[in-house]
């Protein structure tokens, strides 16, 4: 396989989502489709020739052409995601290469049933298959779990409310604290919510589980004791740094 090469992309629009994330579009000059739930390396290269390298799934949909969408946190000791957060502005440049990966991918015509499970900033690459979904008018039946801190951590909240419908729901549950009138999950992801959420999809669903090791490992460990073959369930897991 040949080498995927290094390529200077462009700062095209910056939009913030919630107090410590925001999204990324980026244009690239040599812009390849990818499959949701890929990724892209992004590294920054100092005056002085010193190098920070990290990456970023990509929430966008292959639909996108062009370009394509990253949603960072702002970790106070990341390199690189304190340079995107504080410092790059529409029209920087920075270097990208991909998109990379293809185990945890999906596409439309896989179809489904689909369940997506996301702990805090997990839910980026579930994003990029919920928005390839619809671009790509599938029908999947899809069902997406989502654990926050609090509601103001929820990343594309407008979107997700407005996802619910065609086949698919969204559920969201708050680990932390609750708002006045909340109607989701108020606890960390457990048995009795995945039994709940993913019961209606049956044991042939296609399942995709990205966040922090721990929540991963246990989302996984759950699912695969209700039944669910391990094959069908993928996983995707980030440590407490490294962006």
């Amino acid at each position: 396989m040949a080498a995927i090469e290094w390529q200077i992309a462009t700062a095209k629009a910056i939009k913030p989502e919630t107090a410590k994330t925001k999204s990324f579009t980026l244009a690239l000059p040599n812009f390849t489709a990818h499959r949701a739930g890929q990724h892209y390396d992004l590294r920054l290269t100092a005056a002085d020739g010193y190098q920070a390298q990290r990456s970023y799934s990509i929430a966008s949909a292959p639909e996108q052409m062009g370009e394509i969408e990253l949603t960072v946190d702002r970790l106070e000791d990341g390199e690189v995601s304190t340079y995107l957060h504080d410092v790059l502005v529409p029209g920087d440049k920075v270097e990208m290469r991909g998109p990379i990966g293809g185990y945890f991918v999906w596409e439309a015509a896989q179809g489904g049933p689909l369940f997506l499970v996301g702990g805090g900033s997990g839910v980026v690459p579930l994003m990029s298959m919920l928005r390839h979904r619809f671009a790509a008018r599938s029908d999947a039946v899809t069902r997406l779990l989502a654990s926050w801190r609090t509601a103001d951590d929820i990343i594309y909240r407008s979107e997700l409310d407005a996802a619910n419908g065609n086949g698919c729901e969204v559920f969201h549950t708050l680990t932390r604290s609750q708002p006045a009138g909340w109607k989701g999950f108020s606890r960390r992801v457990d048995a009795e919510i995945l039994n709940q959420v993913a019961a209606p999809l049956g044991k042939d669903a296609k399942v995709f589980v990205c966040g922090p090791t721990p929540f991963v490992e246990s989302v996984a460990a759950i699912l695969s004791d209700t039944g669910i073959p391990a094959p069908q369930i993928k996983t995707e897991r980030f440590g407490p740094s490294g962006n």
